[in-house]
């Protein structure tokens, strides 16, 4: 089966933005959180602390630990964690190593160091947010906690928000049993690790406040209503391609008196420009009609919360 030129520039295209996303993710880190021994939440802040003690490097943790809970996860759930994710995942613990060895500290100093830990912590943590957020949109994921919250709801009636929260805490929160050392090799006092954690807390917010943001954006959808003498190529370029479906609504020209067909499409506001220029090559003339819509619900779109089949 041939592969069309608009399903390979989706899958371009969302391996860039995940790509882009993580690059975005550990920037924030090696800039802003590694250098002033900041923590965060999920398996980022869990190497953060291996490295602020020891000395090894986040990447190296980052991905052993991931790499772990990913075997515990297909044996226990089945392979529910796709490419995207494998490469979101080795990506990042290449990038968290890569960026804290060529960053210069010039830029560190000047961009974090003298900015103070809580401009540092409220930045990293935004940075942090919108890399998870864009590699989430596009099917990719960061792993960690979120491997741990499915296999604990698979078990047990919790919601994966609270657990990751809970185990976010528990991270930040064990960071002060642990000894942790500067850039410079001192050993920092237990009055300023407290205050450390207490900045962890607030990357945590930060950065999940800026993920739901980001994905509130990304899941915008928009209803098209097409007019088009080629409705059916247009049909089966959307169904085949695009993998959204179509309702062909029969009409009428009021000033023709003509039989018309129009199609109604469904899709996310993100596909909406490749979606157009997919129309206009089929058809320079289609008639369309844009608008935004408050909610979809169901197949390939959101789920409504709390609803159970009878």
């Amino acid at each position: 089966m041939a592969v069309s030129s608009s399903t390979i520039l989706r899958g371009v295209k969302e391996y860039l933005l995940i790509t882009l996303g993580i690059v975005i993710y550990t920037v924030g880190w090696a800039i802003f959180l590694t250098p002033n021994n900041l923590i965060g939440g999920g398996v980022s802040g869990i190497s953060a602390i291996i490295q602020y003690a020891t000395g090894l490097k986040m990447g190296y943790s980052y991905f052993v630990i991931n790499t772990v809970l990913l075997i515990i996860s297909v044996i226990i759930i089945g392979p529910a964690f796709g490419a995207k994710t494998v490469y979101a995942i080795i990506l990042a613990s290449v990038c968290l190593n890569v960026f804290q060895s060529i960053i210069p500290e010039t830029i560190i100093q000047d961009f974090a160091l003298s900015n103070g830990k809580l401009m540092c912590s409220i930045i990293g943590g935004s940075m942090a947010g919108l890399g998870i957020g864009m590699s989430i949109s596009q099917g990719g994921s960061t792993g960690g906690t979120d491997i741990v919250a499915l296999i604990i709801t698979k078990f047990r009636n919790i919601s994966p928000g609270r657990i990751i929260l809970t185990m976010d805490v528990f991270i930040i929160a064990s960071s002060l049993l642990f000894p942790s050392f500067d850039v410079d090799g001192q050993r920092i006092p237990f009055d300023s690790k407290f205050s450390i954690a207490v900045y962890g807390m607030i990357i945590v917010t930060v950065c999940g406040h800026v993920v739901d943001l980001y994905l509130a954006g990304s899941k915008q959808s928009v209803q098209l209503f097409i007019l088009s003498r080629h409705y059916e190529e247009i049909a089966d370029m959307v169904s085949k391609d695009f993998h959204r479906g179509v309702t062909v609504l029969n009409g009428e020209g009021w000033y023709t008196k003509q039989p018309a067909s129009v199609l109604m499409v469904i899709t996310r506001k993100t596909d909406l420009n490749l979606l157009l220029r997919s129309i206009k090559r089929v058809d320079p003339d289609a008639f369309l009609s844009i608008s935004s819509v408050s909610g979809v619900y169901g197949q390939g779109f959101d789920s409504i919360k709390g609803a159970k089949k009878s």
